[in-house]
Formats: structure tokens, sequence, C-alpha cells
């Protein structure tokens, strides 16, 4: 007969086995093959709603990529535009009647001829607008009647302007250094000043009259890629100008326009002064053309921030969207929480696989999104004939983007299933 003391004692050590083995084997594991099949199932088990909760997240990530590739697409287009034109012009104005170092027009006769043997000028000549006298006026006719009820611009400008402003002709053909040299009365209008004036063809020698000297138009000009100014106004060479109503005042002091080849607008600018007038340098100012990056960002950081602010509101509207599907599908996920939890799954087990359905989601969204921000970067360029840019920074961030918007949307929700106590799950 065993003693007491010691059956008891064998008793004990037989409970405490019995009671640690369990433990060992109760040790759950979730591993990540596991973690990733039952997120899928878990998102394909209701794939309507799936969809839709990933619609913000495709919609912002989309804004996202879209903004960025436009914004990089438009910066490289406006970036060759300044270049081919604004980058290539060089504007020199004559300050010396207004500091009292000049009396008169500061440019000389060959002013235009001195520009042009720099290196890099392509054309160059002198302009300024034509103060008329009192009662003058712009008609189509002897007598009669103004043009319009605004006054007509009158320009006087040298062969240089029109072939540097870089006209495409309607009709006809521009005015050149045989008129300029014999102050031949000839004049260039543009085509709305054509229509205000009632010519429609050069075959009849339509007439200008400015005051009372008539001008003979020979040429229409449909648009210029310099100086949309020149569209408003009847151009008339420098030397007739100068002979019928006197040369520039103070009031419109004479300007000279440039136009030179890609590279060499900031070495123009630097020597025409000194090329115009080597004792008075100071007379002119040459003004070169400003920095392109610095065009390129005014132009394009307002618009850029404000996508950008739109495509965060699609973001949070999406993270808001991936929140409340991930804690309705916790609510109404409760009993299998419980069992699951009830068979040992773990609190971080929960967490782990609500965090990887809801990351899941975004991943999701934002690969779509990705694309579809792609695509639209591709049409847009394609249907205005651009050059398509879109940054692989931009294309690896995206999708990331959208990972991290899906796990902290689904942050509290997984954090709540986590909470909820087994016995408590299997009575609901």
């Amino acid at each position: 007969m065993t003693p007491p003391g010691r059956g008891a004692r064998r008793a004990g050590r037989r409970r405490k086995g019995r009671g640690r083995r369990p433990d060992r084997a109760a040790v759950s594991r979730f591993a990540p093959r596991d973690l990733l099949s039952e997120a899928v199932a878990g998102i394909l088990q209701r794939p309507a709603r799936s969809a839709l909760t990933a619609l913000g997240t495709v919609l912002g990530i989309g804004a996202f990529v879209a903004v960025l590739g436009l914004t990089a697409t438009t910066s490289s287009q406006i970036d060759g535009r300044f270049n081919a034109l604004t980058a290539t012009e060089v504007t020199v104005e004559d300050v010396g009647a207004s500091d009292g170092s000049a009396i008169g027009v500061s440019f000389p006769e060959d002013a235009a001829a001195r520009i042009e043997r720099l290196n890099g000028v392509s054309h160059a000549g002198v302009y300024w607008p034509v103060s008329l006298p009192e009662g003058d006026s712009v008609r189509a006719s002897p007598v009669g009647a103004t043009v319009g009820e605004e006054e007509t611009q009158v320009a006087a400008a040298g062969p240089g302007v029109l072939r540097a402003a870089q006209p495409t002709l309607k009709e006809g053909r521009l005015f050149d250094a045989y008129h300029e040299r014999e102050a031949v009365p000839v004049a260039v209008v543009g085509s709305g000043m054509a229509a205000r004036l009632g010519i429609t063809t050069l075959e009849s020698r339509p007439v200008v009259f400015i005051g009372d000297r008539p001008f003979t138009v020979i040429g229409i000009m449909g648009d210029v890629r310099r100086k949309a100014d020149l569209l408003l106004s009847v151009v008339v060479p420098a030397t007739i100008a100068a002979q019928e109503w006197g040369e520039p005042g103070t009031g419109t002091p004479a300007r000279m326009l440039n136009s030179t080849r890609l590279g060499a607008a900031a070495q123009v600018a630097d020597q025409a002064p000194l090329a115009l007038d080597p004792a008075h340098p100071e007379r002119f100012k040459a003004v070169p053309p400003p920095d392109p990056k610095a065009l390129r960002d005014t132009v394009g950081s307002d618009l850029n921030q404000l996508f950008l602010l739109l495509a965060v509101v699609c973001l949070v509207i999406g993270a808001v969207g991936i929140a409340n599907t991930t804690l309705v599908a916790v609510l109404e996920r409760t009993g299998e929480i419980g069992l699951r939890r009830t068979l040992g799954a773990r609190g971080r087990h929960i967490t782990s696989q609500f965090l990887a359905e809801s990351a899941a989601l975004g991943a999701l969204g934002g690969l779509v999104g990705t694309a579809l921000g792609t695509l639209t970067v591709v049409a847009v360029a394609m249907a205005r004939q651009w050059t398509p840019v879109v940054h692989p920074a931009t294309l690896l961030a995206a999708p990331l983007i959208g990972l991290v918007t899906g796990l902290l949307a689904g942050g509290y929700p997984a954090w709540r299933a986590s909470r909820i106590e087994p016995a408590e799950a299997l009575r609901r």
C-alpha cells in the first residue's frame, strides 16, 4: 500500500506533467505563407466590397502619378519652347535720353548691321511706336471715319524686326532693306488689322492712309512667334516714319529686337551695348532672357501644389474607406475571431491577419492607380504630340504609398480585433 504522502506527490507530478505538455503543444504559429493566403481569402470573400474599398486608393495614387507625370511632361515642353523662342531673344533699350546722357536717339544708323556682325545673332532691328500728330489717324480711304473707336497703333521698324518676329505670312511679303534705305511708303499689317481696314486681298494693291500719307500694303501677317503686338499695328519702315513723324522721343523710346541662336543670348546681351557705341555703352540696356528653370518652376509650382493636394485628399478618402470596411469586417467576423482564439491563435496573429488584408487592398489600389496614372500621362502627351515623362522614382513610390496607406488605415480595426476575448466572441 502506497503511503499517502508518496501518492500525493506522484499525483501532483502527473498533474504538473499534464499541465506542461499541453502548454508546449498549444504554442501556435502563423507562417507568412498562411498569413498571405488568409489575407487573399478575406479579400476574395467579398470581391465587390473589396473593389469599392480600393477605389479611393486607386483614385489617390492615380492622381498622384498623373500629377507628377504631367508636371514633368509640361515642364519639359516649357523648357523646349522656352529654348526655341524666349532663350533666343535679346532686347536692347535706349536709356541714353532718360538719364540725360544723350539727346535724341542713341542707336546709330547702322545699329542693325553692327549687332548682326556679332557671333550668334540671326536678325536685329530697331523699332518704336509712332506718335501721330493731333488729329491724324489710320483710315482705309483718304477721307472718312477712322478704322475703329480705338486708335490704331503705328509701329516703325527695321526689316530685321519683322524677320526676328518670325511671322507667318497670310499673303504678300515683308518690306526689306531696299524699302528701308529708299524710305518707300509701304506697310505690313496683321490679319486682324487687315479685316478692320477692309482689306481682304492684295490683288487690288490696297492702301492705308496714316494722316494724309498713303502707304501701300504689301503684306498681311497671319501670326508671329515674337512681338504679338505687331499684329495689332500698322508696321512701316523706320526711315519713312522718321521722315514723316520724326525720331522717337523720351515718351516712346526706341528699342532693338535681336534673335539669336541657341546658347548665344547671354553673350549677345553682354556685347550688344559695346558694339552699338563703344564710347558710351551705358546708353543701352540689354535685357537677356530669364532663367528657363525659374520660368518652369514658376509656371508649374502652383498647379503642382493644387493637384497634389487633390491627390492627398483622394488618398485620405481611400484610407477612410479601407478603415471603415476593415472595421465592418471585424464586427462581422467576431465569431471567427473567437474560434481562432479558442484554437490557440494569439492576439498578434489576429492583428497581422487584418493588417495584411488592409495592406493588400492598399497595395492593389496603388498598383492599379499607378497603371491608370501612367496611361493618363501617355494619353495626354499623345493627344498634344508631346514626349511623356514619368520619373522611375514615382512609379516605384506610388505602390508603396498605397501599401502604407492600407497599413495605416487598418491599424485601429486590427488592434480592436486582437482585443476581442474568445468567450465573449463565441457567445455572440
